[in-house]
């Protein structure tokens, strides 16, 4: 708390979490409807669970293999601040309880409309908070269904930006960041939370001193008058000491590079595109695996986004970057549909320039293009359409990342192939046995899914077979097989744990050995991978 006359740097080991209602903000959260349906069905069970049987929690968490489960991860002592969060949700914010209470009402309303025959009528029974809010209409089996105005609905009083708050902490004295999906983040000796919306701009100036440093007096105005909790001091979040690494700017060619899980740089001299950012604070213990907020380019010129799960389009990073940020490309929606909120119409929320690409859209980039790729597969057999790939032109380099693309059509790829040809390096998610998709779609229901059907629908990506079969119609140069969530500081977001015996390992090694029997050279990523394409 020294160096009052100097500049200070945001510490290089800061993390940073987004918190709605105390809970890890992620893309389905935050929308009015489906964030109702999480926090009464997810958080407020979790939370009254731990409240009856905290021990039950605390021995279940401490077991190997329960990371990505379902039980809270906090000490017994802290049974009445959860309990204050069960009435917070209960008594303050009622109004979420009776919206999502109206979802499951709506869905009996059109359940027993069998006879085909006009739905104007249902209309008047819409229930109160949802109405006005919703367009009824039939398909061409004559089966009633619904869309959301999602635009007015974030104009509404549903919307509620006093939930939002955020945290920061420091990860060489926070240890391992409890599962998200699971535990609230209370007010701790080792962080600071700020409560304040996403749009404050407090957030843009103190992660813009990531990299440029601000006057000590500069940081005590920014946080003058604020009410802070947890036993963390702002100044403590700050360093005399400038980033250790720096972006090194391109003077020639392409260089792409792995910024972990799913992410990736693609930089030349004219233009830098970042793909599914989940940035890396650098901790100690890992501080030489990753590339960090420092070593980004002072300006991206486009952020893409795969797809709507947390481990892809990651609040958290987005926030980090948005200063620096001119637009992000994300895929079309549905429009409406319960089980595919719009990340435009969220990310406008927080001030960023989305821009909604269809299959095979194409955003001409100095030196080359950016191309949206029809995503199949990872999302249960929804309809969910906020998914693509994305392919890159720059300098004559040909670039297709995947993400969690599942090869469920191979003829898909053959018509893709014959518009965009060959690639330079194909990367592609193999993370072949996901989660049951009520994992993350479970709280939309408003009837109880068979555990068969949750394990028959499951969140996968490709298995070797199907990447493999994706690199036979493209035939690159090189392969990546990525976003795994092998890197244990995402831990907190992914809930993993592989071993030799994992089928994704499994699976990739597969892939590794029919690359190297083609001589194509290939590479499981971890960390962080630097390439030159000149």
């Amino acid at each position: 708390m020294s160096n009052d006359d100097g500049k200070l740097y945001l510490r290089e080991d800061v993390y940073f979490e987004p918190l709605l209602n105390q809970w890890y903000a992620w893309p389905y959260l935050l929308p009015p409807v489906t964030g109702a349906r999480h926090i009464v069905n997810t958080h407020r069970r979790i939370m009254s669970s731990f409240i009856k049987n905290a021990k039950l929690h605390v021995m279940a968490v401490a077991q190997p293999g329960m990371a990505g489960s379902e039980f809270l991860d906090c000490a017994e002592d802290r049974v009445s601040d959860i309990k204050a969060l069960v009435e917070r949700i209960d008594l303050e914010h009622a109004d979420l309880v009776v919206l999502s209470d109206s979802v499951r009402e709506l869905d009996e309303l059109l359940r027993a409309h069998t006879s085909g025959e006009s739905i104007e009528y249902l209309y008047e029974r819409v229930p109160a908070p949802l109405r006005g809010y919703v367009e009824i209409f039939m398909d061409l089996e004559h089966h009633p269904s619904y869309r959301l105005l999602e635009s007015l609905l974030y104009k509404s009083r549903h919307y509620k930006r006093s939930l939002q708050s955020v945290s920061f902490g420091l990860l060489d004295t926070v240890g391992q960041r409890p599962f998200v999906l699971s535990t609230p983040r209370l007010p701790e000796a080792n962080n600071l939370q700020l409560k304040i919306d996403y749009n404050d701009p407090i957030l843009d100036a103190v992660f813009r001193a990531r990299a440029l440093p601000l006057a000590a007096a500069e940081v005590d105005a920014l946080f003058a008058g604020r009410e802070t909790l947890g036993g963390v001091h702002y100044r403590d979040l700050f360093t005399a000491a400038p980033p250790a690494q720096r972006h090194v700017p391109v003077r020639d060619g392409v260089r792409l590079q792995y910024l972990g899980h799913a992410g990736f740089l693609l930089e030349t001299a004219d233009v830098a595109i970042i793909v599914d950012p989940v940035i890396a604070s650098r901790g100690e213990s890992f501080s030489d695996e990753v590339i960090s907020f420092s070593q980004l380019p002072e300006r991206i010129d486009y952020i893409c986004i795969t797809h709507n799960h947390q481990d892809h389009a990651n609040i958290e990073s987005l926030l980090q970057l948005r200063h620096k940020t001119s637009k992000i490309l994300v895929p079309k929606n549905n429009g409406g549909s319960l089980t595919d909120p719009s990340l435009r119409l969220l990310l406008k929320q927080f001030g960023f320039d989305a821009i909604e690409m269809d299959d095979m859209d194409e955003v001409q980039v100095p030196g080359g293009r950016i191309v949206s790729v029809p995503f199949l597969g990872e999302h249960g057999d929804l309809n969910v359409r906020s998914k693509a790939a994305w392919f890159f032109e720059l300098l004559g380099k040909r670039v297709f990342l995947g993400a969690d693309s599942s090869n469920l059509d191979p003829t898909m790829y053959h018509h893709i192939a014959d518009y965009l040809g060959e690639v330079d390096v194909m990367a592609i998610g193999m993370e072949c046995v996901g989660a049951p998709y009520t994992w993350l779609y479970g709280a939309l229901h408003t009837k109880l899914v068979s555990k068969k059907i949750k394990e028959s629908r499951r969140l996968n990506g490709s298995n070797f077979e199907q990447a493999h079969k994706i690199a036979e119609i493209f035939k690159p140069s090189r392969v990546f097989l990525y976003a795994l969530g092998m890197e244990p500081w995402y831990k907190y977001f992914m809930g993993l744990d592989y071993d030799e015996n994992s089928a994704q390992i499994i699976e990739t090694e597969k892939m590794l050995l029919a690359c190297s029997d083609n001589n194509i050279p290939a590479e499981r990523l971890y960390g962080k991978m630097t390439m030159e394409m000149a």
